[in-house]
């Protein structure tokens, strides 16, 4: 039984610094609904980063799906161990970008020592400007049309990766992609879960949805088979920190940093959207359940993302997506049910702290590691696809002119060909030359707001 709090305060935790420990069954209850579905999805979605490893890094499945255990730890420890409210992930819209920057390199050791650079810069920003407290001042210097065209560089990367994709199983990612995107973007279905609490709930789980449907048309189109056997499949930690540590690979020239810098900029500006995005969600629940405080804390979370970084590469070396403050589809999932009634989770922690341990056992078991193999490329899919799609819409949302939507497309096209430093670069001259206006003396066409 979970420590009960005081009506309308903090959720009972171990204080420590600026974090707050909280460990499942003491300070938060077991809600099995959010343990089952979290640890299928966290398995099947985690272990889409090692067809990564395996192309990047030149190591075997086998040895590459230790990284499943490596990442659900420090993706839970920023609940359960650092006290975020929110449902951790990925830094996913800058996927696409990362795996543009490493294709750069030459696969193996080279590429490992340029993310291990990538990885440094990203956390020497996180920690940066959680200890200046500069984080939102920065977010305020980048003009939303830059912001917009470095967000649409994901969309474009991610959509060109996986249009090369579908080559190899074009029956299988037709179904699911046209499944994912009905459950989570259609006008017409949308309206229909409002009234239907089945088709709200499937919406809630559509990546789960798709994952199920790929396991049952890919077989049938004969673009995947299974060979399920039993047994335990240990994580092979020796082989591969080998492979993949700074540690025994050796750590990067100064270079490869300069090269990472402009990315790792990129990347910050799209973490300080997920955490306004983040923020805004709680906010929202915690009008609504008087019952508890959620205490929402930018800074807490720089230093999160700073140490599960940094503690990710030094024990269980790179990490290609990096880790992010939010797992989008989660959160906003956990946060809904949360809203709805104490019963349902009797703390916002309640929903993100289960959401993750369940995979931490499933992911040792042989059956669900044969059952994941041939479906790796499938969850790599959805979630590039989902990133490109959701980023695409985000970006064109965010400028409201035609000159601003054709600036934030062209670098977007820019950063995904030629990389971040180009569209960075480009982004920064083309925004002085198109946008800059002291005092605009004729409203021309391209100028005007859209609405107007």
């Amino acid at each position: 039984m979970a420590l009960k709090r005081v009506e309308g305060g903090v959720q009972p935790g171990i204080n420590w610094w600026r974090f707050t420990t909280r460990i499942p069954g003491i300070h938060v209850g077991i809600t099995w609904p959010e343990v089952i579905q979290g640890g299928l999805l966290s398995v099947a979605t985690g272990g889409a980063v090692a067809p990564l490893m395996m192309r990047f890094f030149e190591i075997p499945f086998e040895v590459a799906w230790t990284v499943v255990t490596l990442q659900l730890f420090w993706v839970w420890s920023s609940t359960f161990l650092f006290g975020e409210p929110y449902a951790p992930g990925w830094i996913t819209p800058a996927l696409p970008l990362v795996l543009v920057f490493l294709s750069g390199f030459k696969p193996g050791a080279e590429a490992v020592q340029a993310m291990t650079a990538l990885t440094l810069t990203v956390s020497a920003i996180f920690l940066f400007f959680g200890v200046t407290r500069l984080g939102g001042r920065f977010f305020s210097w980048i003009p939303n049309e830059l912001k917009a065209g470095i967000i649409m560089g994901s969309a474009v990367a991610a959509f060109n990766g996986e249009f090369n994709r579908i080559k190899t199983m074009p029956v299988t990612l037709t179904v699911v992609w046209a499944i994912v995107f009905l459950l989570m973007f259609s006008v017409w279905y949308g309206k229909m879960k409002e009234k239907n609490k089945l088709l709200a709930r499937l919406a809630s789980m559509a990546m789960l949805v798709g994952f199920l449907a790929a396991a049952i048309v890919g077989p049938l189109a004969g673009e995947m088979k299974f060979a399920i056997k039993m047994g335990l499949s240990l994580p092979q930690f020796g082989p591969f920190l080998q492979a993949v540590s700074p540690f025994y690979v050796g750590w990067p020239a100064w270079d490869m940093y300069l090269k990472a810098l402009p990315l790792a900029v990129m990347i910050y500006i799209v973490v300080f959207g997920d955490i306004i995005v983040a923020d805004t969600l709680l906010r929202d629940a915690d009008r609504v359940r008087l019952d508890e405080k959620i205490v929402v804390d930018p800074i807490r979370t720089h230093f999160a993302l700073f140490f599960r970084n940094i503690g990710h590469l030094l024990t269980g070396g790179v990490f290609i997506p990096l880790h992010g403050p939010m797992w989008t589809g989660v959160t906003v999932f956990i946060v809904e049910r949360y809203k709805e009634s104490r019963k349902n989770l009797d703390s916002i922690f309640t929903g993100t702290i289960n959401w993750y341990w369940l995979g931490l056992i499933l992911m040792l078991l042989t059956p669900v590691v044969n059952f994941m193999m041939p479906m790796l490329p499938v969850a790599l899919s959805i979630t590039l696809i989902l990133t490109g799609f959701a980023c695409a819409y985000i970006s064109m949302r965010m400028v409201e002119t035609p000159t601003g939507r054709g600036y934030a497309l062209f670098i977007g096209l820019v950063t995904a060909t030629f990389g971040p430093a180009y569209g960075l670069g480009v982004g920064i001259i083309l925004f002085f030359l198109l946008l800059v206006q002291r005092k605009p003396l004729i409203p021309m066409p391209y100028d005007v707001p859209m609405k107007e």
